[in-house]
């Protein structure tokens, strides 16, 4: 009598053993944020040839093994948790957590802030991301590697002086010559004060109009308080279809102005009237309709300390507010993409680690990429399907008890065949 039944039906005994404990992970991790779930694959074992006069291969298995357990990073829903400092994952990507020497990947997003100002996970690690400012344009710095965010409070954010600014207007084609309309913004200086900038528009005939741009003369070296201090000056011209079409008296494009000389000692720098936009498409029209702005923008920022985070946007810039009404952008999260995802090493509390067989992380920015966008104020929930988990349950129990069957009914012919001998 040979025991290769027993081994066979033990090895069946064990394989669904281990995959009983994997569907038991899953559904105990039913609640576990951004859980992905695993699932089994079993491979036979190596078979033995027991020969014979047939032509073809004449093998009998010799049981079953778990070949491999497999992580499912299929996207688990999202929920609204209402808590600004929350981050889901929508698509392809995972948290960059730790520091270089012991760094680690995760999906879920349930992040705070320490009493040091710096942004970590549920369990203390730091979450990695930029938060350089670049002080030419004031946006946040991503060519280099991602590092700790860190928003110390209290911490005043420096100024970031105005290089460019943009207004949408129509000038009214039916107005009479000698007609004027007026925008005013507020562009800031390299030291953060504010001044109120009038652009003046004066129609000198069918499609032309002069423009005149000034701050206070109080503001300005050399200006004379109550009377306006002239910066810039020119023409605007308009086609049969009311396109601006020159500027200055050349083809449209956007104007370069000289800063003056503050009065306040800060440093001069040179502004861009950006009069075409998206596209070098003309964002100043003469339409036969009132003269009216539609909208102001503007680069610079006053210093300040930035307050709470108030939303993560969908590329992961942390946007915080800031003074009354302002909000300002003081960090962008990392994300890292793999090869082979699978090859990740589980960890323990929601982390992965990279191996040979996932390959090197590939660091860079929400939505860049083949990375995905994140949703704020969300968290990502388990992928665990309750309905197959208790479907894969079934069966793996029914092969564990088919896989006992087999050993007794194997002990049963072994005390038969004892007994021969009696």
């Amino acid at each position: 009598m040979s025991i290769g039944s027993f081994s066979a039906s033990l090895s069946g005994l064990n394989a669904n053993q281990q995959k009983l404990s994997v569907i038991g992970n899953n559904l105990a991790n039913l609640n576990t944020v951004a859980f992905k779930a695993s699932s089994v694959n079993f491979a036979d074992l190596v078979s033995q040839s027991v020969g014979g006069p047939s032509a073809n291969p004449m093998q009998i298995g010799l049981g079953v093994t778990v070949g491999e357990v497999t992580p499912n990073f299929s996207q688990g829903s999202i929920e609204n948790t209402g808590i600004a400092t929350n981050v889901a994952i929508q698509g392809v990507g995972f948290f960059v957590v730790g520091d270089d020497q012991h760094r680690a990947y995760q999906r879920a997003g349930n992040f705070g802030f320490d009493a040091n100002g710096k942004f970590i996970t549920s369990d203390g690690l730091a979450v990695q991301g930029y938060s350089t400012i670049d002080p030419a344009t004031g946006a946040i710095d991503t060519s280099g590697p991602p590092t700790d965010i860190v928003i110390p409070p209290g911490v005043q954010r420096p100024p970031v002086a105005t290089t460019s600014f943009g207004t949408i207007v129509n000038l009214d084609a039916a107005a009479p010559a000698g007609a004027t309309f007026a925008t005013s913004l507020q562009l800031y200086d390299a030291l953060g004060v504010k001044h109120v900038t009038t652009v003046n528009y004066t129609k000198t005939g069918p499609g032309a109009w002069n423009y005149s741009i000034s701050v206070p003369g109080a503001e300005v070296t050399g200006g004379t308080a109550g009377t306006p201090f002239q910066i810039a000056n020119g023409t605007l011209g308009f086609n049969d279809q009311g396109r601006l079409s020159l500027v200055d008296g050349a083809t449209a494009a956007d104007v370069t102005i000289t800063s003056p000389n503050w009065a306040n000692g800060a440093a001069a720098i040179d502004l861009s009237w950006d009069v075409l936009g998206p596209n070098d498409q003309p964002v100043i029209t003469g339409y036969s309709s009132p003269s009216a702005t539609a909208s102001v923008t503007q680069n610079g920022a006053a210093s300040g300390s930035p307050s709470s985070i108030i939303v993560i946007d969908q590329g992961g810039n942390l946007v915080a507010a800031f003074g009354v009404g302002q909000t300002v952008t003081v960090a962008q999260l990392a994300l890292a993409t793999f090869n082979n995802p699978n090859g990740l090493v589980k960890t323990g509390t929601n982390h992965f680690s990279e191996s040979d067989g996932s390959g090197v992380a590939v660091v860079g920015t929400p939505g860049t990429g083949s990375r995905g966008t994140v949703v704020g104020s969300s968290l990502e929930q388990s992928n665990v399907d309750i309905a197959h988990e208790f479907t894969q349950m079934i069966l793996a129990q029914r092969g564990y008890q088919a896989s006992s069957k087999g050993i007794t009914v194997a002990d049963e012919l072994l005390v038969d065949t004892l007994n021969l001998k009696r």
